[in-house]
């Protein structure tokens, strides 16, 4: 997957023929959180007549438990008349002990704790709602609480047979954020391999994407599980709570045209095969109603879409593979398609793919692509309805936040953005760029609650060469170079990169605009192979994962930074699963 550097173009924009479905609506802030529940219940309450009468739904699930204590969740949904705030409160029967807590200002005295509403998530409306997360400690028995009062009035409706699963939401019901209240499929594929890697276990048990990145992986095959099998097992895997199911779709015809190693099956004009063959099957199981009460997240086309912005004529780094993608628009025939057939289902979340800064920071590249996303959103029937949110750094390495320096930093009078590394960019991480892309979007006339998606999968940067304070203040290089996170050699490079590590765990709604930071490109899975290796998949050798090449335009002509002896994209890769573990942040 290139990942190239910025450079100019001007994209066009489509009117859509087809009535816009009703907008998603986002009515509260989910808690930021582990994905996995071990136990939850759900209280209901009915409030009394009159202004401001509170009644609630109460959500409690333990997502976590250790030896000596656990973290939970807790979602209150307003049914009662709309409120400016809220408290909420409950009493333990153990020993439980709120020892941190995020989303919410709590208090514990005694078994009674207190939890109150933060300055962004007071406001709920009838039907609103809010979650907040803590840690806690225990000891003994750590029994779910039963009763919960509202402003002051009980949640007294039934609460079901003590501790389990909450309810699920009716078949077709579209939620704010799928990845709230629910577990993520744990695809047993990628987590037997990686649990048998020495110290795999500490994460085979993440939820990571599941890639049909060709028209085979449809239907699976005596070796691998095709759809209708992952989505069984999910069902599995769902039992009586909610469930995610994440997809990568990623066929397109002409795939990735400014690099080798992910390009795919379809060539240039083979849309109508695209259509029939890879987008017409999916979209058809995913309508089956068996699947129905699976939440379904799609992670749409990667990497293409930009490549018509960052790679065509007249720009330094065009290819002639993008030119020809960029004349017979079968990147935005494509990706609109697939939002349209997809999107039918009720149950499915559609995630356009967006790049990463290193690739549309720039000034040149930002807007531009942002008006191309536009444009695919409004082609081929599909409307900006169609689309849920956006993904960055899918199968990247940039960073999720630079500590030790920002944008408008500088050095003996020199702008952060003169050095080298930043190279006049906007942004120095991935949470930066993901929410300012967001704001652009939504200004561009996308649902004002629009949700991003972070792959954090292998940014962490953590090890011995994560850095402790910024550089020195000798020179802005030097400032920056010394204090950034993300040790790559160029901000360009994308393959197999050495010194990476796992990043942040999956979890939901960690920072304002975000739904989740996700796992989409399963750790072990390679990007490419170091040398041309034959294979039935379409998929060729670039340079960027040969560790001896010296680089392109598209790098500052520097060193791949890439792992030796890796095998083609998509295939286990033992030696980077190992330095992932290695240099893990958080730590393992």
């Amino acid at each position: 997957m290139q990942h190239p550097v910025h450079s100019s173009a001007t994209p066009t924009a489509s009117p859509s023929p087809k009535p816009l479905r009703p907008s998603r609506t986002r009515t509260g802030l989910a808690a930021a959180c582990a994905l996995f529940m071990a136990a939850g219940v759900t209280a209901v309450a009915t409030g009394s007549a009159g202004a401001a009468a509170p009644g609630c739904t109460v959500d409690y699930k333990v997502q976590g438990q250790w030896n000596g204590g656990f973290g939970a969740n807790v979602t209150v949904t307003n049914t009662g008349d709309p409120v400016s705030s809220w408290t909420l409160e409950w009493v333990y029967a153990g020993s439980q002990k709120v020892t941190q807590g995020w989303n919410a200002a709590l208090t514990q005295t005694g078994a009674a704790v207190t939890a109150k509403n933060v300055s962004y998530n007071g406001s709920l409306g009838t039907g609103g709602s809010a979650s907040f997360g803590f840690n806690a400690s225990v000891s003994g028995e750590n029994a779910v609480p039963t009763a919960f009062k509202l402003n002051g009035v009980t949640c007294n409706g039934g609460t079901g047979p003590g501790p389990g699963p909450g309810p699920t939401d009716p078949p077709g019901d579209r939620v704010d954020n799928p990845y709230a209240g629910a577990k993520v499929y744990v695809n047993p594929e990628w987590s037997a391999k990686a649990a048998a890697e020495p110290g795999g276990t500490a994460v085979s048990q993440q939820p990571t994407a599941v890639w049909l990145d060709r028209i085979a992986a449809i239907q699976g095959s005596s070796t691998s599980m095709g759809l209708r099998a992952h989505l069984d097992e999910a069902l599995k895997q769902k039992g009586s709570g909610e469930l995610a199911v994440q997809l990568v779709i990623y066929n397109l015809p002409g795939r990735d045209c400014a690099a080798l190693a992910s390009n795919g099956e379809l060539g240039p004009t083979e849309i109508g095969r695209y259509k029939s063959e890879y987008i017409d099957p999916i979209a058809a199981i995913l309508a089956d109603p068996k699947y129905a009460g699976l939440r379904i997240v799609t992670t749409v086309e990667i990497d293409s879409l930009p490549n018509l912005v960052t790679n065509v004529t007249p720009r330094p780094t065009a290819t002639p593979a993008c030119d020809v993608m960029k004349a017979n628009g079968n990147y935005q025939k494509g990706v609109g398609y697939a939002l349209n057939k997809l999107g039918d289902a009720p149950n499915v979340y559609n995630y356009v793919d967006a790049g990463h800064h290193g690739w549309l920071g720039w000034d040149d590249n930002f807007s531009a692509s942002a008006e191309m996303f536009k444009e695919a959103a409004t082609t081929e029937g599909a409307t900006l309805a169609d689309v849920h949110g956006f993904i960055v750094n899918t199968a990247n390495y940039s960073a999720l936040k630079e500590d030790h320096f920002t944008i408008d930093d500088s050095v003996n009078g020199t702008s952060v953005r003169q050095s080298k590394w930043v190279d006049w960019n906007r942004y120095t991480d991935e949470l930066s760029y993901a929410q300012a892309m967001r704001a652009k979007l939504v200004s561009l006339g996308f649902d004002s609650g629009l949700g991003m998606l972070i792959d954090t999968s292998r940014n962490g940067w953590g090890g011995t060469a994560r850095p402790a304070g910024p550089g020195p203040r000798t020179s802005v290089d030097a400032f920056v170079n010394g204090g950034r996170y993300d040790r790559r050699i160029h901000l360009g490079n994308w393959c197999n990169q050495s010194g990476a590590g796992l990043g942040e765990r999956p979890r939901t709604a960690p920072a304002a605009g975000i739904d989740a930071y996700v796992w989409v490109k399963p750790p072990g899975e390679s990007d490419g192979a170091s040398k041309a290796i034959p294979n039935p998949e379409g998929k060729g050798f670039d340079r960027m994962c040969d560790p001896t090449y010296t680089g392109n335009p598209r790098n500052g002509n520097s060193m791949s930074g890439a792992l030796p002896d890796a095998p083609i994209s998509g295939h286990w890769f033992s030696a980077q699963f190992q330095e992932l573990l290695k240099n893990a942040h958080p730590a393992l």
